[in-house]
């Protein structure tokens, strides 16, 4: 059994190669930046490692780059000043729509889907000497920290806690650096919208005791009918803390791609991505969710031409035409 799983996947690492070879690439970019966010969260750990992997399989010069999150990137990967991104699909709409904060009026039409990432959940964490147990513990005025300006975590948590009738203090910054301001009691709570395990929560866990917060029944109730959020169970096994599932909501995570990008570069790309499942999850363990038969999970963007291709042929994808860009 064994020996047939390091066969399929030998062959699976082998196609991906021969594909690579095969394709023309003399209108490929020399370089590529995948635009990330802040330093100790799961964007930049998750991002840096496959534009790493794409770099190295494809032998071009890549690598992640520290932004201000999914609001950003769509912003830099329209305007081809990243040739990739990450984003999430509220801000994707929201980008769509023009009402992307970074570029009010502006429809950013030029980032196109590339493949599925994860969920992101929103976890609310406190340190356990706050005795902050529950969202309804948080006290009037609590120092709140939401992330990096404009990343999904400041665009709407910040909105989900006015549903729940917490009155706060917003404050903003990269997640390291929230971690800290956390432990030297500048900050009541972090509200984190970040794939799982944050690297910033793994991190504060060695350091001092916290306490993850999950949502009641009722507030994630709330949440789902006021916000384009799931339901989200974070499981016990992702934090040394949780002695059991906590109770959260989510959002889904796209991979972004500029749509003027050669077809073949980016079919090349989610290619080296997306045949090696467990290379992905050794980047970060969010990636278990970084499967093929996740791409029906993108309900906004329209498809790079070349990913769409890639997954019509590997993953038996049913995409409208209408939803490919080009088309």
């Amino acid at each position: 059994m064994k020996l047939t799983a390091i066969l399929a996947s030998t062959t699976i690492i082998a196609a991906g190669a021969a594909f690579a070879q095969d394709v023309d690439k003399s209108d490929w970019p020399s370089s590529f930046t995948v635009g990330t966010a802040s330093q100790g969260g799961t964007y930049f750990a998750y991002g840096s490692g496959w534009a790493n992997l794409v770099a190295e399989e494809l032998g071009i010069t890549g690598g992640g780059e520290v932004t201000g999150g999914p609001m950003q990137n769509m912003a830099l990967v329209h305007t081809g000043e990243a040739a990739f991104g990450m984003t999430t699909m509220g801000p994707a709409a929201e980008s769509l729509a023009g009402t992307n904060p970074i570029a009010p009026g502006l429809e950013m039409t030029q980032a196109c889907a590339m493949f599925p990432m994860y969920q992101t959940p929103f976890s609310v964490t406190a340190l356990a000497s706050s005795g902050i147990e529950s969202v309804s513990d948080i006290p009037d005025g609590a120092k709140i920290g939401f992330g990096p300006a404009g990343s999904t975590s400041d665009t709407y948590f910040p909105r989900m806690m006015d549903t729940l009738g917490v009155n706060y203090e917003r404050r903003n910054g990269g997640w390291s650096d929230l971690g800290g301001q956390l432990q030297d009691g500048l900050l009541d709570v972090i509200a984190f919208a970040a794939g799982v395990p944050v690297p910033a929560v793994s991190q504060l866990e060695v350091q001092t005791d916290v306490n993850i917060i999950e949502f009641t029944e009722e507030e994630q109730a709330k949440l789902i009918e006021a916000f384009p959020v799931s339901d989200f169970s974070i499981k016990a096994s992702t934090y040394s803390t949780l002695e059991e599932d906590a109770r959260s909501v989510s959002m889904w995570n796209f991979s972004i791609a500029n749509c003027d990008l050669p077809a073949s570069f980016v079919k090349a790309a989610v290619d080296v991505v997306m045949s090696d499942n467990e290379r992905m999850t050794g980047i970060h363990k969010a990636a278990a969710s970084t499967l093929p038969e996740n791409w029906d999970k993108n309900k906004v963007l329209k498809w790079h031409p070349g990913a769409a291709e890639w997954f019509m042929e590997n993953a038996g994808a049913d995409i409208p035409a209408d939803m490919i860009y080009g088309n």
